[in-house]
């Protein structure tokens, strides 16, 4: 039951958010370098673009082009293009260093992206209390279960894991990167469009303005210079009592 929530102002909660996807992105891009050398995946990278290099030099095409270039190309230049293609594609080291880099891509961003969630979205509000982030913390809002009372640890994992980082980040980035790659075409984006739709349908029919992972975590972001925190369920139902009671007092002296 939803009680006594005094929800986030949505400009504190529109602030706290980019201050958060600010350094959010910061740190996961540092993650993301120091597996990049770990991995070695620079190494790869550059022996790809050498491949490629070599073959594009060798038949006088270039291979980044759009469907529409390829397609004005003359029959001639189409036919150096593809057998430039069947050439790069047989290359045992091209195909060795396109498959490590798709692969650690994939990696790379998967763990530095999650990395980053544990400590600003899951670490950090543990520290601070009450689900704060650093631009929660800022701007004055925090985290609570949907009844008021303070949110658990369990609570603030899924939020962060399952609803942040899987859902709302991780599908829409691979999604992302295997378009780049040409793995996957239109279906690609319009699956983007739908988690767009849900998650603003999401946030304007449910009382509380949630988006998916309060929804999945069952908490509400509210504004804590008004809102009530309580300790546990049975504090909540001892306040609710005794309001109860002085509301039935007051009703017998009217």
């Amino acid at each position: 039951m939803i009680w006594d929530i005094q929800k986030a102002g949505l400009w504190k909660r529109a602030s706290a958010f980019l201050l958060d996807a600010i350094l959010l992105a910061i740190l996961a891009m540092g993650f993301a370098f120091l597996l990049s050398a770990v991995t070695g995946y620079n190494a790869y990278n550059d022996t790809l673009t050498a491949c490629y290099d070599r073959v594009e030099s060798e038949y006088g095409i270039e291979f980044e082009i759009t469907g529409d270039e390829y397609e004005a190309l003359s029959e001639e230049a189409r036919a150096r293009w593809d057998e430039a293609y069947r050439v790069l594609t047989q290359d045992g080291e091209a195909m060795k260093a396109y498959s490590m880099v798709v692969s650690l891509t994939l990696l790379i961003t998967s763990i530095g992206i999650l990395a980053a969630f544990l400590v600003l979205e899951f670490a950090v509000p543990l520290l601070f209390g009450n689900g704060q982030t650093l631009g929660k913390k800022v701007f004055g809002i925090g985290l609570v279960r949907q009844d008021g009372v303070k949110i658990r640890t369990p609570m603030l994992f899924a939020r962060t894991v399952l609803g942040k980082y899987t859902l709302e980040t991780m599908i829409p980035v691979l999604i992302v990167i295997m378009i780049f790659f040409n793995m996957i075409g239109a279906f690609g984006t319009a699956v983007l469009l739908a988690i767009l739709v849900l998650q603003l349908i999401v946030c304007f029919t449910t009382k509380t303005r949630s988006f998916i992972h309060d929804l999945l975590a069952g908490t509400a972001v509210v504004d804590l210079s008004s809102q009530m925190v309580f300790e546990s369920e049975e504090a909540m139902i001892e306040y609710k009592k005794k309001i109860h009671a002085e509301s039935v007092a007051r009703e017998k002296y009217d």
